[in-house]
């Protein structure tokens, strides 16, 4: 089979991949399209000492299982089955999960892939395949809403202009909040095709202490950097919101006395559920399509992740079919 390998931060295109097993209460998928995003950068960068096949963003065809011969995503943690978790219905945070393309389970850069039935779902006959493959992040992108109650936390400021903070800043927005996106790139807010604020400066190193102050109900850390959350806390209002949407190569060092004073919550957010991202794209609230760089066959996977990694370029999509 053909698919993408990283081993000691080395990406190749090999032809000599294992099949996924076709297990009991598992799928085997056909692959169209993949997405990579900064977690298969950071892999490639040596992240976890990653080695295998990477990517988690994609759509492709269930060649077996309920969904056989239908267009499918897939949420991405494979769980045991049989802790409170599953049991729960929730192998998000499944202590023996396997992850697609980060943790245990082979990924979405290869011609196929295997996830548990439970884990797929049809993709509706409305959303392009394009838009498919932005499933995943977009679910991570709603599920702060989740987390955070919007009725009460409508002032929101968005750190970050990247794929992922854009699709905070719509998902967001579509859920009625009052919207500040901070960035470098004020134009990337017309991508979105929602109101949104765009805001510049506010989180640079040599940023005015004196600036808006704490105006917001919740704050979102999309950068990745580990300098930003210590100069968000400030934009947030007592009893405010700060949740965090990425990690960071470095630790971050941050005083938490203000968190104390001001009792503001600080929330880790990581992957939400898909129904609600694929009723968005379905609905075409929110037209993510326009978030699409560039894509290549997989053939050029190297230039398409060299094109990945440079500054200003958002989602870089690889085609595996033909």
């Amino acid at each position: 089979m053909r698919g993408l390998y990283i081993d000691h931060g080395k990406l190749t295109l090999r032809d000599d991949l294992p099949e996924p097993a076709a297990r009991d209460g598992w799928s085997r998928v056909e692959v169209h399209r993949a997405g990579i995003c900064a977690t298969d950068q950071a892999l490639l960068a040596g992240y976890m000492g990653f080695a295998g096949v990477p990517g988690h963003e994609f759509v492709g065809v269930a060649l077996d299982g309920p969904h056989v011969g239908r267009r499918v995503v897939g949420e991405i943690n494979a769980g045991c089955g049989s802790c409170e978790a599953c049991r729960a219905g929730d192998s998000r945070h499944c202590e023996a999960r396997t992850v697609l393309g980060i943790a245990g389970l082979a990924g979405a850069f290869a011609e196929r892939l295997a996830l548990p039935n439970d884990n797929l779902l049809p993709v509706p006959d409305g959303v392009t395949d394009e838009a498919a493959t932005f499933t995943e992040p977009l679910a991570a992108a709603l599920h702060i809403g989740d987390d955070v109650d919007l009725a009460t936390h409508r002032r929101a400021l968005v750190a970050g202009d990247g794929k992922l903070g854009l699709l905070c800043a719509g998902a967001l927005a579509l859920r009625g909040a009052d919207v500040t996106l901070v960035g470098r790139h004020p134009e990337r807010a017309d991508l979105l095709g929602l109101p949104v604020n765009f805001a510049t400066g506010w989180l640079e190193d040599d940023a005015d202490d004196d600036g808006p102050g704490p105006e917001f109900d919740l704050a979102v850390e999309a950068t990745g950097n580990a300098d930003v959350l210590p100069r968000l806390l400030r934009f947030v209002r007592p009893r405010g919101t700060i949740v965090l949407k990425t990690t960071t190569e470095r630790p971050t060092t941050v005083d938490l006395s203000p968190l104390v004073v001001n009792e503001q919550r600080l929330i880790g957010s990581r992957c939400g559920r898909f129904a609600a991202a694929l009723d968005v794209l379905q609905s075409q609230r929110f037209d993510v399509r326009p978030l699409v760089t560039a894509r290549y066959p997989v053939a050029e996977a190297e230039a398409a992740f060299e094109h990945a990694a440079r500054r200003g370029s958002l989602k870089v999509l690889l085609d595996f079919a033909d």
